[in-house]
């Protein structure tokens, strides 16, 4: 390992956040040193962080480790452990809130819940990385963890939305099961750095759930109305016109096409050039000449997959139609984008996982999509169209961003059109009562 990685290591443990998780169930040990040692390393500088370095940090012999754990999966299984109990103690938590009626109004406890879940998520920041999509390893259990969903907390949020909306507060047709995962995932995605851009995460949870309970446009704005506007029209133009790979020499597009295969079949960690080449039928060597190496192999993937995103969204912006229905139509571009791409985006997620938390995905340009959501959002404000009042530009377009998206799992369940109604429902319309 290079001498500067291991220095970032310990500076990256030297400095870690005052809302980095601290293991209060261990007793001071050497085990909970390295527990806490490993998820501060891994919240700083992604999955890659080695034995190596954690045993660097934590001033002790990599063999010594060993007396406490038998490996690193079994290090990031432990920290996947502590961070779904964590959960599920903040489930607890808000059911004994309710039980006491210690609230103000009916949308306190969704609230509430919510900054919880992105406290949680802040502190546990390690485990929610490795929380991403992940296929297939030589290490099941930890991929049990790594796909297990957070039942209570969710079932806690259900059952605060349910109550809000018998108390009036909730429009009556909301789904509430589908909109507890929304905003659940939504929250847990405030432990990543390039979402909550060092801001407090209790600040940055309640502008989510002010974006996803009372939406932010004013007006009424009928599906009938934003299925016919021009931004509309333009994206969904743009989504059925989307290039693929056929401009590429044909064995490099073979070979993308196997590697996708591959990484969804054996998981993108545990993928080498040779599996890749092996099943393509080529030599390990012809495959390196023609993608270079498997992480070049993904920042091209990832790099084809923003440029699409890139495409819609220029087309969009550039159009003759109001702010709210741009924003409509850039849900379009993502939604199908998902719908339609999803094995790239599953894969980007690995590099997520290998990734520092603070790092978007290069590809994509995120810089300038900020700048282009700052715009567009300052003209609804001032035009009368977008409500919503934030002192931190920054912060508001980021939060729009994220809000942009669904979750993969509801777009499966559900399809892009009913994906579609739902980000009108919540991010546009609102779904609290007048």
């Amino acid at each position: 390992m290079a001498r500067g990685r291991v220095s970032r290591a310990h500076h990256a443990v030297a400095d870690a956040s005052p809302g980095a998780v601290t293991y209060a169930e261990g007793d001071g040990s050497r085990r909970t040193q390295i527990l806490q040692t490993a998820a501060t390393l891994i919240a700083s500088t992604g999955l890659r962080t080695s034995l190596q370095e954690i045993a660097d940090a934590c001033g002790i012999l990599p063999g010594s480790l060993y007396h406490h754990f038998e490996s690193k999966e079994a290090i990031l299984a432990e920290l996947l452990r502590r961070y779904h109990a964590a959960l599920d103690r903040v489930a607890v938590q808000a059911r004994e809130s309710v039980r006491r009626n210690d609230i103000r109004s009916p949308l306190d406890p969704v609230t509430e819940l919510a900054v919880a879940i992105a406290r949680c998520a802040v502190a546990h920041r390690a485990a929610l990385q490795m929380s991403f999509y992940e296929g297939p390893s030589a290490h099941p259990a930890l991929v049990e963890l790594t796909r297990r969903r957070p039942t209570a907390t969710l079932e806690a949020m259900e059952q605060a939305l349910r109550t809000a909306r018998s108390d009036g507060a909730l429009t009556a047709d909301i789904d509430v099961a589908l909109l507890a995962d929304r905003i659940t995932q939504t929250m847990l995605h405030v432990g990543l750095d390039v979402i909550r851009h060092d801001a407090p995460a209790d600040q940055v949870a309640q502008l989510f759930c002010r974006i996803l309970l009372q939406g932010l446009a004013t007006g009424g704005h009928p599906d009938a109305v934003l299925d016919r506007s021009r931004a509309f029209r333009i994206a969904d133009e743009v989504t059925r016109t989307w290039p693929g790979d056929g401009d590429e020499d044909s064995r490099t597009a073979h070979i993308r096409a196997v590697a996708r295969a591959e990484f969804g079949r054996r998981g993108y960690e545990s993928t080498t050039v040779r599996d890749i080449a092996a099943a393509a039928g080529l030599g390990t060597g012809s495959v390196y000449r023609l993608i270079g190496s498997k992480e070049e192999l993904l920042a091209s993937i990832m790099r084809s997959f923003g440029e699409k995103v890139a495409l819609g969204w220029t087309a969009v912006l550039r159009c003759d139609a109001s702010p709210v229905e741009k924003l409509d139509a850039l849900s379009w571009i993502n939604t199908n984008m998902l719908a339609r791409f999803g094995d790239e985006f599953r894969i980007q997620l690995a590099w997520m996982r290998q990734s520092p938390p603070d790092t978007p995905n290069p590809g994509w340009h995120f810089a300038k999509r900020i700048r282009q959501m700052k715009t567009l959002l300052a003209q609804g404000i001032r035009s009368g169209e977008i409500a919503i009042d934030h002192p931190t530009q920054e912060m508001l377009a980021r939060c729009v961003i994220s809000a942009a998206w669904i979750p993969e799992n509801i777009l499966r369940d559900i399809g892009p059109r009913a994906s579609l109604i739902h980000l009108r429902d919540t991010t546009l319309r609102g779904v609290v009562t007048e």
